[in-house]
């Protein structure tokens, strides 16, 4: 049996309005998103059980630097590149009708269950009239794998006797697969014709100077115990700066104003599971806990020492935010 990852790339970073480009514009369609590389962890669980090849699709417009760093990845043994001006902005229909055309040599089909994967494996499955499972884990069989529930709060055991199993990926389930030393072939593939009833309108990307914040190794996150924005910059940019973090946010301070929704970390944001996640001024809500309790070391300062927080936090201290976070400052060199 042979399974296929979508892979999810770079988007082009000069962005048209209205029909797409003939030509893609300079600068994206070159790199592997690192979703794709814990999707393809996935892809590598399955594969102890059914055997077979791992098969990745790039699917955009001058892509071929995508497909070449996907030809990198440890474990793929073959690259299938479509490439085409309808697919340039990775509209979900046309992505889906391509990735049909060539579904039924396929046993699994995994996307990442980021904003990318979800908007395209549903399409998918209803297209091949089978069961989605959603948000993976881990894999106890070819038919067989595991995902949680109820904002993380239980685990499910999912089985599927579907001919072809249509999955997505929760990255922080599984260790990425390294991005370095393969050397898959390359095979162009067709893509579908444009299916002509969506159109890409424009995208505002958010320009970070910090790492990303669902691959990055330290995040420093705020709630609503900080009051305000202004108060969220001044007190956790300089811890940020010197730890070298990411930044995110609780639903509440994304709520309140104080930072941008990209920020929010949570059953409804971005799922993360770093090396060290510092929450601060967090209560801890079940939707909160869901997106970060799987962090390797969890720090946790609010006043309220009966705040849900502390349950999960590997370290805790009960105390003002607005003192706690400067003394922290202080002793970091």
């Amino acid at each position: 049996m042979t399974i296929l990852v979508i892979a999810e790339h770079d988007a082009p970073k000069e962005v048209p309005l209205g029909d797409a480009p003939k030509e893609a514009p300079l600068g994206g369609n070159a790199s592997i998103k690192a979703a794709t590389l814990n999707t393809v962890a996935a892809a590598h669980a399955v594969r102890k059980f059914v055997g077979g090849e791992i098969h990745v699709l790039v699917a955009g417009h001058n892509a071929q630097g995508a497909a070449d760093a996907a030809a990198k990845m440890a474990g793929v043994a073959k690259v299938l590149l479509a490439d085409a001006p309808q697919l340039v902005e990775g509209l979900a229909e046309n992505v889906e009708a391509t990735v049909l055309n060539i579904a039924k040599d396929y046993s699994h089909i995994l996307a990442p269950a980021t904003a990318y994967g979800k908007n395209i494996a549903p399409r998918i499955a209803a297209k091949l009239d089978v069961a989605q499972i959603s948000d993976i884990t881990a894999v106890d069989s070819a038919n067989t794998f595991v995902r949680p529930i109820y904002a993380g709060n239980a685990i499910a055991l999912v089985e599927s006797q579907d001919f072809i199993k249509v999955i997505t990926v929760r990255s922080t389930g599984f260790e990425p697969v390294a991005a370095d030393g393969g050397s898959a072939p390359i095979e162009k593939i067709e893509a579908a014709v444009d299916a002509g009833i969506s159109q890409f309108v424009s995208r505002e990307v958010t320009k970070l100077d910090r790492p990303e914040l669902t691959s990055a190794k330290v995040i420093v996150s705020g709630g609503r115990g900080l009051g305000s924005g202004e108060n969220y910059k001044k007190v956790l940019e300089p811890l940020a700066d010197k730890l070298g973090a990411a930044m995110g946010a609780s639903r509440a301070a994304v709520d309140a104003g104080f930072v941008p929704n990209d920020y929010q970390v949570g059953q409804t944001g971005k799922i993360v599971a770093p090396q060290l996640y510092i929450a601060v001024g967090i209560s801890g809500a079940i939707q909160h806990l869901a997106g970060m309790k799987d962090s390797k070391v969890i720090v946790a300062i609010n006043k309220d020492e009966e705040a849900p927080i502390f349950s999960v936090a590997d370290y805790g201290l009960v105390g003002d935010l607005f003192e706690a976070v400067p003394a922290m400052l202080a002793e970091l060199h």
